[in-house]
């Protein structure tokens, strides 16, 4: 029967002084901070809106471009119809779509931040 192995023992750590002290600590940065709120930003989401109805516009032209419609008549009873897609326009339809989302979705936030985002008050101590 073979013997149990024995387990690693971990070396003792060595507990060092940690240092302690003001200069730890990066100083305050005396930047003022980033603004949220600036009405500028109204404009850039009306511009978004505007180019996300030419991708819209756009989008529907290439689908338009991507299905062609076919039809073929043997004799005078016979006529054959049917629909033929290609891929290039149709897959320009999708990303124009895709593009026209995207970019209502960033000018809902930016009409977002230059109405609400205003800078916050600082909190004031609790006097007990």
């Amino acid at each position: 029967m073979p013997a149990p192995q024995s387990h690693e023992k971990l070396l003792t750590v060595i507990d060092l002084p940690q240092p302690t002290g003001a200069d730890l600590w990066p100083p305050e940065d005396s930047r003022r901070d980033a603004r949220l709120h600036k009405p500028l930003r109204a404009v850039v989401g009306a511009v978004e809106l505007i180019l996300a109805a030419l991708a819209v516009w756009g989008s529907f032209a290439c689908w338009k471009a991507g299905v062609v419609p076919v039809v073929i008549t043997y004799g005078e009873t016979t006529t054959l119809e049917s629909q033929r897609y290609f891929g290039g326009p149709l897959a320009g339809a999708i990303g124009l779509g895709v593009l026209a989302a995207i970019l209502v979705v960033d000018a809902i936030r930016q009409f977002l931040l230059a109405v609400r985002a205003k800078g916050r008050k600082p909190k004031e101590p609790k006097l007990s």
